[in-house]
């Protein structure tokens, strides 16, 4: 169902909510000054907890994958705080290729339950670099505009404070941080471990940041790793082009440009012996998880690097999480002092 525009006439005073799921782990530092630079008030939703993702269990289709259902819980705790939601809905980043199609959907699947759910107006920029990737600055001046009446000029300059934040975001990232260290209040995943004596496991965990950096949906997998010693290696510490052009050691290439990112993630680190062992994190009744993960498997058997796939869904507990990534690691531990020896 349409919703009204937000508010255009005093864009000064209005509150523009992101939720804390999906894209944000991506995007936000480029959104938040983006939108903030064109004069709202940016505001996010808290870290999932215990009652935002049941809201989105209760309200989402039970075919949706997890980070879905906690993005509509998401939502629902903006309800009251803000005048917009922004949901983009995020066609193409990449000339020639798609994202994941619930990003296509987003908006519709959130607009589809809102009156019922009360949620305010929904703020849902169309972005599409498919055809052409200069498209993505013009659709921003456009939704400016349109929304809030700005000008182009000052959209432009809105754009560009905003590309400047997210090269600072992603250049902090290739330096070897991870998201979590760098976005506001994620104090869940947190590590609060020393660094152990002796020598460390490096493990590549992949997967969507979505997936890996949501503390709540996957136990605090990031911290407990770290806790037991492991040194992680996440996808984003790597240069994106570096990536893509990794992803292309696959005889078929992948429409969809996360998925490609987490391919060229593993063609990376295998190829270039950067770790001893790999975490697959992928969400339960993810279509293009669930493809992507045969050729990482494939890949990660060729090259003899121990992989251990974990799924997660609203149902994931913490014993069976906590169990086997102790397994893993101690495997790992193992298999390292066996080749030490040996050689």
């Amino acid at each position: 169902m349409a919703h009204p525009s937000p508010i255009p006439d005093q864009p000064g005073a209005m509150r523009v909510g992101i939720p804390r799921s999906l894209l944000y782990y991506k995007y936000l530092p480029f959104w938040k000054t983006f939108l903030a630079e064109l004069g709202l008030e940016v505001e996010t939703s808290p870290l999932t907890n215990k009652q935002i993702l049941s809201w989105g269990v209760e309200v989402a289709e039970n075919e949706l994958c997890v980070p879905v259902k906690a993005f509509y819980g998401h939502c629902m705790a903006l309800r009251g705080k803000v005048d917009a939601l922004f949901v983009p809905r995020v066609v193409s980043v990449e000339e020639r290729e798609y994202t994941c199609p619930k990003f296509l959907g987003l908006p519709d699947m959130v607009a589809a339950v809102a009156d019922q759910l009360e949620l305010p107006p929904l703020l849902t920029p169309k972005l599409n670099q498919r055809e052409k990737p200069s498209e993505f600055k013009w659709q921003l001046i456009n939704f400016a505009r349109d929304e809030f009446g700005v000008g182009a000029m000052d959209a432009i300059a809105a754009l560009e404070t905003a590309r400047l934040a997210q090269r600072r975001y992603q250049e902090s990232l290739v330096s070897g941080h991870k998201p979590l260290d760098l976005l506001p209040s994620s104090r869940l995943n947190r590590t609060r471990w020393k660094k152990p004596r002796g020598e460390r496991k490096r493990i590549g965990l992949l997967g969507h940041p979505y997936n890996i950096y949501d503390g709540y949906i996957t136990q605090n997998l990031v911290a407990r790793l770290e806790e037991m010693g492991a040194e992680l290696v996440v996808p984003e510490m790597t240069d994106h082009h570096v990536l893509m052009k990794a992803a292309t050691d696959v005889p078929k290439q992948l429409y969809w440009t996360y998925e490609k990112e987490i391919m060229g993630a593993i063609n990376h680190w295998t190829e270039n012996k950067m770790v001893d062992g790999v975490i697959y994190v992928l969400a339960f009744a993810c279509g293009p998880d669930s493809l992507v993960q045969v050729l990482i498997e494939h890949r990660a058997r060729v090259h003899k690097v121990p992989l251990m796939s974990l799924t997660i869904d609203e149902h994931s507990g913490e014993a069976g999480l906590v169990t086997r990534i102790e397994a893993f690691t101690d495997m790992l531990m193992r298999k390292k002092k066996t080749a030490e020896a040996v050689a």
